[in-house]
């Protein structure tokens, strides 16, 4: 299979796509088709593992290059490191009104970030042998929480490889901001960013797309890639976990095989959601997708009324990964909705860039009326949402989640007023375990307001029962390696990358 620049102008492989990561002129790649996966193919999976399915779904798209048999090796091995029997376990939260929760935070870094940031280490090598790429690979991400220790995580200690990190200084969470500032291993750099995520995420982007930046590297025998959704390899692996929802409700006899499902996704960079939109495309019979967003409801109005519009106050909120404006993950959408026209997607982020907004078509927005339901959350909608669920059904759930059972309960009233016998199953995609949030979870459940993060961890625990990640607790005892922050200047933060790629920054502990 190959794979196309959504602005134009380039037609490569898979390998090379994950390898490259952005393409050369700014797009993002996507693929030339999208591969069907047939009745009975769904139904044969149903017999299959996670990790079985999940490089089932990989191989539609990569196999040509990386081999089905590698694709099957790597997911076993990139799964067998989650907790509990399965990686990404689907509870009834509600089987009156049929709401189920996917739980996505099983993996090392409790986030589901690690869902994919497990197997693209692999994907990554055998990509570069594949098309012979012997230069040092340095992964540079942005990231609004989640991504930054899944990169590290997955990334750590891999041969031939680095990885930076550049994360929005005080936009972070307490939890987020230790698992990237303890990070061990030879080959790892964090950096906090005084700004904001899209901050962070413009000047990645420049970076890649800089001739004289990637031609330093290249004195170095050194080439970027990235580990954000830009990456189709990041993006691939994510689409599984939608096909093994749905294959769970089935086998469980909660649906028969044909009945259209819903999903409620808590995005900001629209990745995951867009992963969600790939398996619809590929024969999933999925009715909805619904987009949740927080505070910063640049995506829900978008929805609501055809214009992406970034001229607005950006807002701090306690679902700290959503807290984005410029979703990059859109753009693929975009293309697709156009009708694959790369040069109007090219030109609205063009738009985008100067003027901070474009606007889509009535024909457009009447494709993205039929597929998608937008809605948001303040603050106060978040608590409400994880208050009520946890008081009725006893279960507890991290900020973002709670945004979107907030999103759930609009979308549900909505449906139900076209038709208050609808019973169509709906699954919640949670992206991270509570205890990552101790002190917003327990004043949402409680009302308690604990100051410190480890205090709030006790307090949860009491209060819920649940046990707290061995991995999360730990971070209390281990010394911070890493404490730079850098302006948010372009010249200032390819410095510091070209510094690291020379072997310069290569903390010890904090022994104080």
């Amino acid at each position: 299979m190959y794979f196309i620049s959504t602005r134009g102008g380039e037609k490569v492989t898979g390998a090379q796509a994950i390898v490259q990561g952005l393409a050369k002129n700014g797009g993002l790649y996507v693929p030339e088709t999208f591969p069907a996966v047939s009745a009975e193919e769904l139904q044969a999976m149903a017999e299959m593992s996670y990790a079985e399915r999940a490089a089932f779904v990989l191989g539609k798209y990569l196999a040509d290059d990386l081999g089905a048999d590698y694709l099957k090796e790597i997911c076993e091995k990139a799964y067998a490191g989650f907790e509990g029997n399965d990686p990404v376990p689907l509870v009834k939260v509600d089987g009156e009104t049929g709401l189920y929760v996917l739980e996505l935070f099983h993996g090392p870094t409790c986030a589901f970030k690690d869902m994919a940031l497990q197997v693209l280490p692999y994907l990554l090598k055998k990509s570069c042998e594949v098309t012979g790429v012997n230069d040092e690979i340095l992964i540079l991400a942005a990231t609004s929480g989640d991504t930054g220790k899944a990169a590290l995580e997955g990334f750590r200690d891999v041969p031939g490889t680095k990885v930076a990190v550049f994360y929005p200084d005080e936009g972070v969470a307490k939890m987020q901001r230790l698992q990237m500032c303890i990070q061990d291993g030879n080959n790892v750099c964090v950096s906090a960013v005084k700004g904001n995520f899209d901050d962070c995420q413009r000047a990645v982007k420049r970076l890649f797309a800089s001739e004289e930046f990637n031609q330093k590297l290249a004195e170095k025998g050194v080439r970027l890639s990235s580990a954000n959704s830009i990456n189709f390899g990041r993006l691939a692996p994510q689409i599984a976990y939608y096909f093994s929802a749905y294959l769970d409700l089935w086998t469980s006899g909660q649906i028969e095989v044909g009945d259209k499902i819903d999903f409620v996704v808590p995005t900001g960079n629209f990745g995951d959601i867009l992963a969600g939109w790939y398996a619809k495309q590929m024969g999933l019979p999925v009715r909805k997708l619904v987009c949740a967003s927080n505070r910063n409801k640049v995506l829900a109005d978008f929805f609501a009324k055809g214009v992406y519009d970034v001229k607005r106050a950006f807002h701090r909120t306690m679902s700290p990964s959503m807290d984005i404006l410029v979703s990059s993950n859109l753009e693929r959408l975009l293309f697709e909705i156009s009708g694959r026209d790369a040069e109007l997607t090219a030109k609205r982020m063009q738009q985008l860039a100067d003027e901070k907004e474009y606007s889509i078509t009535a024909k457009e927005k009447a494709i993205l009326d039929e597929e998608f339901f937008g809605g948001f959350a303040s603050e106060d909608d978040t608590v409400e949402a994880m208050y009520e669920i946890f008081e009725d059904y006893g279960y507890a759930m991290d900020t973002h989640t709670g945004v979107a059972l907030a999103v759930y309960m609009n979308y549900r009233e909505a449906v139900e007023k076209v038709d208050e016998k609808d019973k169509t199953p709906c699954v919640v995609l949670s992206t991270a375990n509570p205890y990552k949030f101790p002190q917003d979870v327990l004043y949402a459940l409680s009302g308690n307001d604990v100051k410190d993060s480890f205090k709030g961890i006790k307090r949860l625990n009491l209060l819920t029962a649940m046990k707290p990640p061995k991995s999360l607790l730990d971070l209390r005892y281990r010394p911070l390696r890493f404490k730079t922050v850098v302006a948010n200047d372009l010249a200032k933060m390819s410095d510091l990358i070209l510094r690291f790629a020379d072997g310069e920054i290569v903390p010890v502990p904090d022994k104080e």
